[in-house]
């Protein structure tokens, strides 16, 4: 899957759907991406998160014991969580590349920028809320409103690099007392403009959008 010696996060995201956006090559080497994902166990559930730079240097990482009430609740906050750290050390004009893998979630996180974008600011389709995550889901768009450019992947929990930090907590506390980072990325390397191909473009069916 990840060509040799490419950054984990930016190729996981340059070769995962984006539900609702279309993937062209020239959305691709976002300045940073952050990996989240959200564990839910009857005994406790915890949340993770990594972030890394377009060129593959590692900004943060957290791992923390969470309660919440169901898998979804665990997924946004997970997200919440990481877009509150990455604002944290990321300048405002940032492009960001998100990866998670709760496909509701990504197709929510893609219809809210599709949102702002629209005159109307209306998404193009429902949002689909799960109940109890509704403070987080404004916390969200609140986030992703406030970067530049933004845009999910969906990708497997086998190739989630924040899974272990979720399932784990306990035996991952302390990447929490890695020294605080707030690096810029280097220049992004030139690329030839090309049309995405169409399995790209037309990945989970309907009308892709730039």
């Amino acid at each position: 899957m990840a060509a040799h010696g490419r950054p984990a996060l930016r190729d996981l995201f340059d070769e995962s759907p984006t539900p609702h956006i279309a993937h062209p090559p020239r959305t691709h080497h976002r300045d940073f991406y952050v990996a989240t994902d959200g564990s839910f166990r009857q005994t406790g559930g915890g949340l993770g998160a990594v972030i890394e730079t377009r060129d593959g240097t590692r900004v943060a990482r957290v791992a923390t014991a969470d309660a919440p009430p169901d898998n979804n609740v665990a997924e946004y906050r997970a997200l919440h969580l990481g877009l509150d750290v990455l604002a944290a050390r990321a300048p405002k004009h940032a492009s960001v590349g998100v990866l998670i893998d709760h496909d509701s979630l990504a197709s929510n996180v893609n219809n809210a920028i599709l949102a702002t974008n629209h005159p109307d600011r209306k998404p193009p389709r429902p949002f689909s809320i799960p109940s109890n995550t509704e403070h987080h889901w404004r916390g969200i768009r609140a986030r992703v409103n406030g970067f530049d450019e933004i845009r999910a992947a969906r990708i497997d929990s086998d190739q989630n690099p924040a899974h272990a930090l979720a399932n784990e907590p306990s035996q991952y506390e302390h990447v929490n007392r890695e020294l605080d980072r707030c690096v810029l990325p280097d220049p992004p390397e030139p690329t030839i403009s090309e049309v995405p191909p169409p399995s790209r473009a037309n990945r989970n069916g309907g009308r892709a959008s730039d």
